[in-house]
């Protein structure tokens, strides 16, 4: 009985460690099969990598050129501007100080016409000057010698009327006698009474000497 009992038993133990190893190996193999599907992958990931790293390594080396070239160009453009402002600069530089040479020049020039210029209508102007000086001193001497033939004339004028005043003063007085004698002489021929016609002849005498007296006053 003890003997059947063990041999049971140990034939249960047998079939539990046969199907465990059939297990175990299934499990094993499964395991291998992930293995070599994780190993796969390993290696497809690390030949991804190697990829990934050479487009990297491919796009820093591209990247890096682009900017060293960019960086070349910037630098030769760099260089160009500033050669090329330079030149400007110079030109420019050149150039105003041409015009500022210029401009010195035609002020210099405008200076020395605007000298002569004032200087030839400063001597114009003096001249003028004199010439009306001298023409009102020539004047002022006319006017002189005007006034002073002026009064010579007037003096001679008046010496001439008073002159011919007195001559005819001492006419007047010469035809008074003479007119007097003549009436004496005719009053001693005949003494008529006194007509009215000789006393009117008598007052138009009389009035006639009276103006002719005051003509030649206002003649005086």
């Amino acid at each position: 009985m003890d003997s059947d009992a063990e041999a049971s038993d140990s034939m249960s133990k047998t079939n539990f460690l046969t199907r465990e190893n059939a297990r175990l190996q299934v499990e094993n193999g499964t395991l291998r099969m992930k293995v070599k599907k994780l190993e796969s992958q390993v290696e497809d990931l690390r030949r991804a990598s190697v990829d990934i790293q050479a487009q990297a390594e491919q796009e820093e080396e591209y990247i890096s050129n682009t900017l060293m070239k960019t960086i070349n160009k910037l630098k030769k453009d760099k260089e160009q501007i500033a050669k090329d402002f330079e030149q400007e600069e110079e030109c420019l530089t050149n150039d105003l100080s041409r015009k500022l040479m210029q401009l010195r020049q035609e002020k210099r020039e405008l200076e020395e016409t605007l000298e002569s210029e004032q200087l030839s209508q400063v001597q114009h102007l003096q001249k003028k000057i004199l010439k009306l000086e001298a023409e009102v001193v020539r004047k002022q001497e006319a006017l002189t010698e005007l006034r002073k033939e002026k009064i010579d004339l007037e003096n001679h004028l008046e010496a001439e009327q008073e002159q011919f005043v007195n001559k005819l003063w001492k006419r007047m007085e010469q035809l008074e006698n003479e007119k007097s004698v003549l009436i004496a002489k005719m009053g001693q021929d005949q003494t008529p009474p006194a007509s009215p016609y000789h006393a009117s002849r008598f007052t138009e005498d009389t009035s006639v000497r009276s103006s002719n007296t005051e003509l030649m006053k206002k003649v005086c």
